[in-house]
């Protein structure tokens, strides 16, 4: 029973482990090579199965008369805009010159940037309503904002990064359908499938609803296999120890900045909890594809350490959480 109790209150941190030791468990067997060979292509499908689980589920539960524009969503934004200006002014400052080994320092401290860009640019995690529900905040108002976000990084992701990298052979609106399509099936579909179950399927949306973590195991199967592929590239990476364990902290920094910023705009503005998992809390699997398109394969490393960090983070709120919810009647008790 200590166990299963165990697994249940730190959930996030099992499926890393569990997605890191399964990685490098084949990556270290050369007699699991061929078994590797044919559970790569599962996973493939698996994963996106699993991440439209996890949101058709939450769906279900979501109020759509409360899915309307709140301040906090114009102050997370603007915050993001902010953050993305002042790191591609870094990154044009770094940029600037140098020769020879100078010219070697100046590559890495922009692929560093570049990663960081990948955190900060990309939209809000499409299972970030998940994490928000599960610490009490409102499911509805952040699925308005998972969209909105969606919206605004797809916009600023094909004017920015062009700007970076000159080689990229990609049209504006090629790049604004591909984002658009990528959000649409793992976000828009279950969206409109929940609408649909709770107009004309209640007796089974009723059911689905009464399962409250079912949308949060889901997410842990998804988060075991994004820790599996982030070690994967981490292992395979061109990039020397040094810029790897740079990205790694900064990301790690970063999670924090982002972290503070949108808990700050949030509790000004009525609703912390919400602001400060719109902020911080991103979808790195879209992070990892715009680097692969637009920048450098190292750059993705950015993204894949930062879903680590935001989910260690979100396993220690969670903790707050239960602790500050368990002790509420032992102090209304008399």
């Amino acid at each position: 029973m200590r166990l299963i109790q165990f697994l249940k209150d730190w959930t996030l941190p099992v499926a890393i482990a569990v997605g890191t030791v399964s990685y490098m468990t084949f990556y270290y067997v050369p007699q699991l090579d061929e078994l590797g060979d044919v559970l790569g292509p599962v996973f493939d499908v698996i994963f996106p199965l699993f991440v439209f689980l996890t949101l058709f589920v939450t769906f279900c539960k979501v109020d759509f008369h409360q899915m309307l524009p709140h301040r906090w969503h114009v102050g997370v934004l603007v915050a993001q805009l902010l953050l993305v200006a002042l790191n591609i002014g870094i990154i044009f400052w770094v940029a600037g010159g140098g020769s020879g080994s100078e010219q070697a320092t100046d590559n890495s401290q922009k692929l560093l940037w570049e990663a960081m860009l990948t955190c900060i640019i990309g939209p809000s995690a499409s299972a970030a309503p998940v994490v928000t529900g599960k610490l009490g905040g409102n499911i509805s108002t952040m699925t308005t904002y998972t969209l909105i976000s969606s919206l605004a990084s797809a916009l600023m992701i094909p004017l920015v990064f062009p700007l970076l990298e000159q080689t990229v052979h990609i049209s504006f609106m090629e790049a604004f359908l591909i984002i658009l399509e990528k959000v649409s099936i793992v976000l828009l579909l279950p969206l409109v499938l929940g609408w649909l179950m709770q107009h004309y399927v209640k007796g089974v949306c009723r059911k689905i609803a009464a399962m409250p973590n079912l949308s949060f195991y889901f997410w842990a199967v998804s988060l075991s296999i994004t820790t599996g592929i982030t070690v994967k590239n981490i292992m395979n990476s061109s990039a020397s120890l040094t810029l790897l364990l740079l990205i790694a902290v900064s990301t790690f920094v970063l999670c924090f900045v982002q972290f503070g910023i949108g808990r700050g705009i949030g509790r000004h503005l009525g609703e912390e909890v919400n602001a400060g998992q719109a902020l911080f809390q991103k979808n790195t699997a879209l992070s990892i594809w715009v680097a692969y398109m637009y920048l450098h394969p190292v750059a993705s490393i950015g993204a894949g350490c930062y879903v680590l960090w935001q989910n260690i983070i979100n396993s220690l709120e969670l903790w707050e959480y239960r602790r500050r919810v368990s002790s509420r009647p032992n102090r209304g008790a008399r």
